[in-house]
């Protein structure tokens, strides 16, 4: 059943959708994405935003930038998001592996699409508020599966995914990640510094990594990001 939340504020996620959607046709060149999928379209325009920020927020919620949440984290921008969403190809039955849960808008956005969502945050705190939020949503478990750990690692046991989307910087994809993504699978994730004291590193790609029949990699270097770092357990406060 839908909280009252998803009724509240459609006329402002209906004005990001529209910003998002110029800044998409801006951006196509870099991307490849000429418009957003009618699935993230509709799940953009679903997803209460304004559940995932903190009460100080709030009024801000609906801006397309990202915002600080706790610990020295952030919920990405709504764009970043959108694109991230539709390059990893989420829709009805695909099984997604999520690194950096966060607060839980992305999961949300993705599970809002169709898909079934595995989502591992580094941070306990988070990952305990993360699905609190989700659950109150509707969008628990089997929707989002959602636990605590070293994202570097992935999820082996529920491998291989369709797609795996990295909400933190890292100079490489970690092979464990390739290794658990399914051949024709596509891994998005930020690539470059990832220097912990430096929470907006600068120098960041976007990046589109896809798996080849063959078991090889094809890395697509997108457009210009700003991501935390991807970190082991125990580096964030």
């Amino acid at each position: 059943m839908r909280s009252a939340a998803f009724s509240q504020r459609r006329g402002e996620r209906e004005a990001l959708l529209a910003e998002i959607e110029g800044d998409v046709r801006e951006t196509a060149r870099q991307t490849g994405l000429s418009r957003l999928p009618d699935v993230v379209r509709t799940a953009i325009a679903c997803v209460p935003r304004h559940c995932f920020v903190r009460p100080s927020d709030n009024a801000h919620a609906y801006e397309n930038r990202a915002l600080p949440i706790d610990h020295g984290q952030t919920i990405s921008q709504p764009y970043i998001v959108a694109v991230m969403t539709a390059l990893c190809g989420a829709g009805p039955g695909k099984r997604i592996l999520e690194i950096g849960t966060g607060c839980g808008y992305q999961a949300a956005v993705l599970a809002e699409t169709g898909a079934v969502v595995y989502s591992i945050e580094v941070v306990p705190p988070l990952a305990r508020s993360a699905a609190q939020t989700l659950e109150a949503l509707g969008y628990g478990s089997p929707d989002v599966v959602l636990r605590e750990g070293d994202g570097r690692q992935g999820w082996p046991e529920a491998a291989p995914f369709d797609a795996i989307l990295v909400a933190a910087a890292a100079e490489r994809m970690p092979s464990a990640l390739g290794e658990q993504l399914a051949v024709g699978g596509t891994l998005v994730f930020p690539m470059g510094p990832a220097n912990p004291r430096r929470p907006f590193p600068s120098g960041q790609t976007l990046c589109a990594v896809d798996k080849q029949s063959d078991g090889s990699f094809r890395t697509r270097k997108l457009i210009p990001v700003a991501f935390v770092p991807l970190v082991a357990p125990g580096r964030i406060s």
